[in-house]
């Protein structure tokens, strides 16, 4: 009886584990999400890893958090956005959380990947990528 006991409440525990690791992972791409929505670096840069890879229109980078900040403005300033939708989100085989949105800006359309890395208190953008559809 005791086994049955302690295999429920690890199994219970386990769950739970993983509730809020989904939900940890959906309340960070929702904040990004929104962030991307308004075209705001600065708060875009609250979300992003402290060193960043960044792909814009085949451009890939590497850059310290702050340094990203500046590229989004200036991306946002040249293509304001009009409308931003996550469209699929899950993990890699690994466990490792992604997201991929779809970005407007006028009449052009961008594929957003994003990798998202998880420390040991929050989950933050370890890549992101804007390929243009």
């Amino acid at each position: 009886m005791k086994g049955i006991r302690l295999n429920a409440l690890l199994i219970s525990t386990l769950l739970s584990l993983q509730i809020f690791r989904v939900f940890g992972q959906t309340d960070v791409i929702g904040q990004v999400k929104e962030t991307i929505k308004a075209g705001s670096a600065k708060e875009l840069s609250k979300y992003l890893y402290q060193n960043v890879d960044v792909t814009i229109e085949g451009n890939i980078q590497s850059y310290s958090k702050t340094q990203a900040e500046f590229v989004f403005r200036d991306f946002f300033k040249q293509h304001p956005p009009s409308e931003f939708d996550i469209i699929h989100q899950g993990s890699s085989k690994g466990g490792q959380p992604f997201a991929i949105g779809q970005y407007k800006s006028g009449a052009d359309v961008y594929r957003v990947f994003m990798k998202i890395k998880a420390t040991s208190n929050q989950q933050l953008l370890q890549e992101i990528s804007f390929s243009k559809e």
